[in-house]
C-alpha cells in the first residue's frame, strides 16, 4: 500500500490563520510589508512566527483491532470517530505526550511499540499540525472515554469503520494491518525509557 504523509481537508491556498494583531511583548501594532511576510514588530523585533502544531495520535491495537473514539460536539469534526491524540505541551517529550492524551482519552494505560508514520495536515486555514503517529498496546485501566471523546468502540479489520474525522487515521489504520499481515509490526522502535507510564509525571525530565 503506497505511503502517504501529507493530507488536505481544505481546497485553495494554504495560508496561515490570522496571528497577533499587537506585540505580546510591547503591544506595539504589529505589521507586514506584504500579506505573504511575517508580521513583525517595528519596536522591538519581536516576529510573529507560524508554525504547525505538534501532535500526536496512537493507534491502539489488539490483534485485529483497532480502538477509535467518537468526538464531541465540541471538538473540531464533532460527532466523527478518530484515533486518540493531541497536541504535545511545551514540557513533554512526544512520547509522554502520547501516554497522556491515551489516558485523558481512553482511560487506558498503554505501552508505545514503534513510531508508525509522521504526517502534516492541513486541516483548516488556520490550523495545520504535524502528528507523530504511534503504535501502542493497552496494559491497564479499563477503557472508558473521556476528554475529546465521548463514546469508545473497537473496530475489528477487515471490517467498516465508522465515519472517520481525519484522513490520515483511516490511512494509518489500512496501511498497519496492510503491512502487518505480511510480516512483523511496522515502525521504528523508540526509546524505552519513555514508552510506558511512569509515575512522575516529569516529561522528558524524566
Amino acid at each position: 500500500m503506497e505511503v502517504h504523509q501529507v493530507f488536505s481537508m481544505y481546497s485553495g491556498e494554504r495560508q496561515p490563520g490570522a496571528g497577533f494583531r499587537y506585540c505580546p511583548r510591547c503591544a506595539t501594532e504589529l505589521a507586514r510589508a506584504t500579506e505573504a511576510e511575517r508580521a513583525a514588530c517595528r519596536r522591538c523585533g519581536y516576529v510573529d512566527y507560524r508554525n504547525p502544531l505538534p501532535g500526536v495520535v496512537v493507534l491502539v491495537a489488539d490483534g485485529p483491532r483497532v480502538l477509535l473514539g467518537k468526538r464531541s460536539d465540541r471538538s473540531f469534526q464533532g460527532g466523527k470517530w478518530a484515533l486518540p491524540g493531541g497536541f504535545i505541551e511545551y514540557e513533554e517529550d512526544f512520547l509522554s505526550a502520547a501516554l497522556r492524551e491515551s489516558r485523558e482519552e481512553t482511560n487506558l494505560e498503554v505501552r508505545i511499540v514503534s513510531i508508525l508514520s509522521v504526517v502534516s495536515n492541513f486541516l483548516a486555514p488556520g490550523l495545520h499540525t504535524l502528528v507523530v503517529v504511534l503504535l501502542a498496546e493497552a496494559c491497564g485501566g479499563e477503557a472508558h472515554a473521556g476528554d475529546d471523546f465521548v463514546e469508545l468502540a473497537w473496530y475489528e479489520h477487515p471490517g467498516p469503520l465508522p465515519p472517520m474525522a481525519f484522513p490520515a487515521d483511516t490511512h494509518i489504520i489500512e496501511r498497519y494491518f496492510r503491512d502487518r499481515s505480511g510480516g512483523p509490526l511496522p515502525g521504528a522502535p523508540v526509546d524505552q525509557r519513555f514508552s510506558s507510564s511512569d509515575p512522575s509525571g516529569l516529561g522528558f525530565l524524566r
